[in-house]
């Protein structure tokens, strides 16, 4: 089984005409990333501007090859990450694992971490496709790893 990739960044058009890309960036440090794509696309150079940043990738010459990676995602594999520290989460890991109850009960799965100034919260879809919010902290959510996520019943609707 190969390796689950993360998304990075996206390649939203062609910027000039000498073969540089803009894009939208998912992720705080994109720079720290040489290779995406299993090695297809090289970074060569990076600018980050207000929406986003200019990308120039060796494999990519002139605006005709820029203008064709319109839509690609840019991928990493999970292990190129940096490590997380005791309580540290990325998104992505959470936003699928089933949730159940302190109790043991099935609650669905975490369709979504959003966070509105205050700290994340997590969406959670019961299996009849009702949701319901959590916030991501020790009182609510005690315990979590790749398979699950407890929820404390109180906080349960």
């Amino acid at each position: 089984m190969s390796e689950r990739r993360v998304t990075l960044a996206a390649v939203t058009g062609a910027h000039g005409v000498t073969g540089e890309v803009r894009l939208k960036i998912f992720a705080d440090d994109l720079g720290r990333y040489q290779r995406f794509n299993d090695g297809a696309l090289t970074l060569k150079s990076l600018r980050i501007i207000p929406k986003g940043a200019i990308a120039r990738f060796v494999e990519v010459g002139d605006r005709n090859a820029a203008e064709a990676l319109r839509g690609t995602a840019l991928t990493v594999p999970r292990s190129e990450l940096p490590p997380l520290e005791a309580g540290e989460y990325y998104h992505f890991d959470l936003i699928g694992l089933p949730a159940e109850a302190d109790d043991g009960t099935a609650l669905g799965h975490v369709v979504a971490v959003e966070n509105f100034g205050a700290g994340d919260v997590l969406e959670i879809e019961r299996s009849g496709g009702k949701r319901f919010m959590v916030p991501m902290n020790a009182d609510a959510v005690p315990a979590w790893d790749d398979l699950r996520l407890v929820v404390n019943a109180a906080f349960v609707e």
